[in-house]
C-alpha cells in the first residue's frame, strides 16, 4: 500500500511505516492541483495544518482509505467528504495536553512576573526593576474553566505553587475534583474569586465569547487571563477595554480570532504577553504526534484497531447495516444533551428497546458519550476514547434493556440528571435510516434531528406559535418544520422547530421574552 505525506514531518513516522511495509512518499508543499493530480495513487494520507484536504481533491480519491492528522484539530480536512465516501479520518488525541499544559504555565508565570516587558526593556539598555515589580502565586487563587485532560494537568501544576485552584466544567464529578484537589464552583464564583483565570474549553456556539464585557466586568479587579485554548473564548475588544481600564491586570494569549492575528492595538498592548499559537510546539509533542499517527494508521490499514477515528465510518463498517442509522441517532441524542441541560451532568441512563440494539449497546454508548464530551471538552472525543474519558471525569453512566421499544420496533432513550434538572430523549428509526426524535421529556412528536432546531416552552394557549413565527420571519429565518407537543390543553407545552438558517442570540433573547414562552435555546446538530 502506498501512503502519501504532505506536510512536514518527523522521521520516526517515516520510519514507522516503512518498517510496516508501507510505500511512503514524502512530498511537502504540493499544490492543490498538483494533490488532485496524484491522490488517485495513495491508499493513506497524512497532512499537517497547512494542506487543506478538500471536497474537490478527495474526488479524485479512489483508492484512499484514511486521511490521519497528527495534531488535535482536523479543521483543514473537510471530514463530512470524506465520510461520504467511506474515508476514515483519524488525529492524535492527548498528543499535545502536556505541551499545552505547560506553555499555560510559561504563560502563568509570564505574566505574573512581567518576564516579557522586563527582558525587553533590559535589552534596550534600561535597568527598571520598580516598573516591573510582578505577583507572587503561592495563595493566589486560579480558576480555571474546562477541566479535561489540559485543565487538569494545569491544576496539577498550579497546586504545586501552593495556590488555590477552582475550576468550572459541566462534567467532571465533585468526587473526581476533590482527589485532585480543585474546588467546583459555577461559573460566576470562578470569575468572582479568581486572581487568574485560564480557559480550556473548546470553542462552540456556548462558549464563543465567554469572557466578554459582560463576564469580565464579573471579575475582580486586578485579574489575570490567560488563552491557550481557543481564539473566539476571550473577547478580543472587551478584554483590550479592561486592559486600558485596569480591570484586568494583564492578559496572555497564544490563540486568536484571526492568525495570523490583525488587532494590533490588542497585541501591541503593554500588558499583554503573547506567542504565536505555540501550545503545542515543542519538540517531544510533535514528535509523539508524528509516532501516534504512524502507529493508528499503520493498525486502520492492517485491520488492527481503530484508534483515534473523528468519524463513524471505521466502526460503522464493521457492524451491521441496520444498527449504522442508530449510531447517528445515538451521536445526535448526546449532543442534544450537551447543548440543552442546566447544570452540571451528574448521571446518564440509556435504555436499549429491542433485541437488535441491546446488541449494539457497546457502540451505541459510545456513540452516546462522544455526542455529549465532543461539545463540553477541548480535547478531541471520538467512538474510542469517549468510554474513558467519560470514566475518568466521573460521569455515571447507566444502561437498562427492556424487551420491546413499546409501539416502535427499535427504541432508544437517554435519561440525564444534572443538579438542576432531569430530562429523558427518546429516539427510533423509520424504515431503513429516517432518524427521528419521538419523545422529549414527556411530550410525544415527531422531529428530524438535523441543522438548526429552536426549542422553547410555552403555555399551550391560541397565538403563540404565530408570535414567535412574527420574531423569525422579521429576522428574515424560514420555518422548515414544526413539532409541537402537549399533554392537557391548556397548560405546559414544548415546541421544536426546524429552521433553514442560525438564529442569532438577539432573535433567541425576543422569543424567550413573549409572554408564555420560556427556555428558548437553538440547538446545532
Amino acid at each position: 500500500m502506498k501512503i502519501l505525506i504532505c506536510d512536514p514531518i518527523e522521521q520516526r513516522c517515516l520510519d514507522i511505516l516503512s518498517g510496516e511495509g508501507f510505500s511512503v512518499d514524502l512530498k511537502p508543499g504540493l499544490t492543490p492541483d498538483q494533490l488532485e493530480a496524484v491522490i488517485s495513487d495513495y491508499d493513506a494520507l497524512i497532512v499537517r495544518s497547512t494542506t487543506r484536504v478538500t471536497a474537490d481533491i478527495l474526488r479524485y480519491a479512489d483508492r484512499l482509505k484514511v486521511v490521519g492528522r497528527p495534531g488535535a484539530g482536523v479543521d483543514n480536512i473537510d471530514v463530512e467528504a470524506a465520510t461520504r465516501k467511506g474515508i476514515i479520518v483519524m488525529n492524535t488525541p492527548g498528543g499535545n495536553t502536556i505541551s499545552t499544559a505547560e506553555h499555560t504555565i510559561s504563560l502563568l508565570l509570564a505574566l505574573a512576573r512581567n518576564i516579557p516587558q522586563a527582558h525587553t526593556s533590559l535589552k534596550q539598555g534600561t535597568w527598571e526593576r520598580k516598573r516591573f515589580i510582578g505577583t507572587e502565586l503561592f495563595g493566589k487563587t486560579i480558576g480555571i474553566i474546562g477541566l479535561g485532560k489540559v485543565g487538569r494537568e494545569v491544576a496539577h501544576r498550579c497546586l504545586s505553587f501552593g495556590m488555590i485552584v477552582v475550576g468550572d466544567d459541566p462534567v467532571l464529578s465533585i468526587e473526581v475534583a476533590l482527589k485532585l484537589g480543585i474546588e467546583l464552583a459555577d461559573l460566576e464564583d470562578v470569575l468572582r474569586r479568581s486572581d487568574f483565570i485560564t480557559v480550556h474549553t473548546p470553542l462552540t456556539e456556548d462558549t464563543r465569547n465567554l469572557l466578554n464585557e459582560e463576564t469580565i466586568g464579573k471579575c475582580k479587579k486586578g485579574v489575570r487571563i490567560i488563552n491557550c485554548a481557543r481564539g473566539g473564548i476571550v473577547n478580543e475588544e472587551a478584554l483590550l477595554r479592561a486592559l486600558e481600564s485596569g480591570h484586568v491586570a494583564g492578559a496572555a494569549l497564544d490563540v486568536f480570532v484571526e492568525e495570523p492575528p490583525t488587532n494590533h492595538r490588542l497585541i501591541r498592548h503593554e500588558k499583554l504577553v503573547v506567542t504565536p499559537h505555540l501550545g503545542a510546539a515543542t519538540e517531544e509533542a510533535q514528535e509523539k504526534v508524528a509516532i501516534l499517527i504512524a502507529e493508528q494508521l499503520a493498525d486502520v490499514l492492517k485491520g488492527r484497531g481503530f484508534a483515534g477515528v473523528v468519524n463513524a465510518v471505521a466502526i460503522q463498517q464493521a457492524m451491521k447495516e441496520e444498527i449504522r442509522p442508530y449510531v447517528t441517532l445515538s451521536e445526535k441524542l448526546g449532543s442534544l444533551v450537551a447543548q440543552l441541560m442546566h447544570g452540571k451532568l451528574r448521571s446518564l441512563t440509556l435504555t436499549y428497546g429491542g433485541e437488535l440494539l441491546q446488541q449494539a449497546a457497546e457502540i451505541l454508548r459510545a456513540a452516546t458519550l462522544k455526542g455529549i464530551l465532543g461539545h463540553l471538552l477541548s480535547e478531541p472525543v471520538n467512538y474510542v476514547n469517549a468510554p474513558m474519558l467519560a470514566r475518568e471525569l466521573g460521569l455515571i453512566v447507566n444502561e437498562k434493556k427492556e424487551r420491546d421499544g413499546g409501539n416502535y420496533t427499535h427504541l432508544l432513550k437517554a435519561e440525564y440528571e444534572t443538579d438542576r434538572e432531569r430530562r429523558t430523549f427518546w429516539g427510533t428509526v423509520f424504515g431503513t435510516s429516517t432518524v427521528r426524535l419521538v419523545n422529549i421529556d414527556g411530550f410525544h412528536f415527531e422531529v428530524r434531528p438535523e441543522g438548526n432546531l429552536l426549542f422553547y416552552s410555552n403555555i399551550d394557549r391560541p397565538g403563540m406559535l404565530a408570535k414567535v413565527g412574527s420574531v423569525l420571519a422579521k429576522a428574515n429565518i424560514n420555518i422548515a418544520g414544526v413539532a409541537l407537543g402537549r399533554n392537557v390543553a391548556g397548560e405546559r407545552a414544548l415546541t421544536v422547530m426546524n429552521v433553514d438558517s442560525d438564529i442569532p442570540e438577539t432573535v433567541i433573547r425576543r422569543i424567550a421574552s413573549i409572554e408564555g414562552v420560556s427556555e428558548a435555546k437553538l440547538v446545532r446538530l
